[in-house]
């Protein structure tokens, strides 16, 4: 089968891998229809994660068809259309009675990470019957991708965590994909007043059409200034949404007391955590990895047409064009990419 496969730092390459086969009897073959590429898996490419093994398939969203069960699946057959999971979950260590799956004893983020993943044409799924949805008829196939990680990640690291409630004023600080899914998922609890703050004036618009109240171009305006203008005294819930030092600052920075800064940035190197300012102002501050335990709800909204997803998708490509993808992706700016879905069948 073809696979997209990690050499190295800046090294990828689209091989020809071995299928692969039923390992303990709670897992799933999946014949992979569509895959996409996330901020994670560009860490990786750029050698962010040196635990990685060489040779590793890449990549932890997707859906497929259910090619083959292992004698302990019970909940699916083969040619059931599958949301596969980034959460790897057995049920039943102490972490997912918890549904802290992300901590799963056997389980949590491996795929594309500990174990090969879905940037190919089959896949391999531990524990299928926790780790597998099936997609209803009323969801499109591309949509159906994005239930996969950002659609829970926004919905649980940004939104629950942050404490989003009716009439509250949030500011979300990077509007990729994920930070797009935090304005999205945030309306459920219907905030008044929602910030989008980017250096990318192609993603701030349609952070607009997708329900910002206000948005906010960092390389071109004095956020903290811009701020001030719509809520004097700071926001009630700030959202890292990118990972790095710059716009932790921003958060713990335009964050009013009493109030919630939710980290849902994947960070490399430290921050300057300025507990000297933030001790006297009474705040929450979370982190987090998704644990899907929202995925279900997820779906059911989706299902009913409460999300307009199909402007997050900005490119397509074939699974034999996923190099390209990558390049793509990683000039996101220029390239005006947003979510980028791989056809694999």
């Amino acid at each position: 089968m073809k696979a997209l496969v990690f050499n190295g730092d800046h090294k990828i390459a689209l091989e020809e891998r071995k299928m692969p086969k039923i390992d303990k009897p709670t897992d799933a073959i999946i014949k992979v229809l569509k895959t996409t590429i996330c901020g994670t898996d560009l860490g990786i490419y750029k050698g962010k994660n040196p635990e990685i093994t060489l040779g590793r398939i890449l990549g932890h969203e997707g859906i497929g068809l259910v090619e083959e069960v292992g004698e302990s699946v019970s909940q699916f057959k083969k040619g059931d259309k599958v949301i596969i999971s980034c959460i790897t979950s057995c049920g039943s260590c102490e972490y997912c009675k918890k549904q802290l799956y992300s901590h799963c004893k056997d389980g949590g983020w491996i795929l594309g990470y500990m174990i090969d993943g879905v940037q190919a044409e089959y896949v391999r799924i531990p524990h299928a019957d926790n780790s597998l949805y099936k997609v209803p008829t009323t969801i499109d196939d591309e949509i159906a991708v994005l239930l996969s990680d950002i659609l829970p990640t926004g919905h649980e690291i940004g939104v629950q965590y942050g404490n989003v409630k009716p009439g509250d004023t949030i500011a979300i600080v990077g509007v990729g994909p994920v930070g797009m899914s935090v304005l999205l998922t945030s309306q459920f609890y219907s905030p008044s007043i929602i910030i989008a703050i980017d250096m990318d004036e192609n993603r701030l618009k349609l952070a607009k059409e997708l329900g910002a109240t206000h948005t906010i171009n960092s390389a071109t305006k004095n956020v903290f200034e811009e701020i001030k203008k719509i809520a004097e005294e700071g926001v009630d819930v700030a959202i890292e949404a990118v990972g790095i030092p710059a716009t932790w600052d921003i958060c713990q920075k335009i964050v009013k007391p009493g109030g919630h800064l939710a980290n849902v940035g994947v960070h490399g190197v430290k921050v300057d955590f300025e507990i000297q300012k933030l001790w006297i102002k009474n705040l929450t501050i979370t982190t987090g990895l998704v644990n899907t335990n929202t995925t279900p709800m997820l779906i059911r909204s989706v299902s009913a047409n409460r999300f307009d997803l199909k402007k997050m998708i900005t490119h397509r490509f074939k699974l034999s064009e996923i190099e390209k993808a990558y390049q793509v992706f990683l000039n996101g700016a220029k390239e005006k990419a947003m979510k980028i879905i791989i056809d694999v069948d």
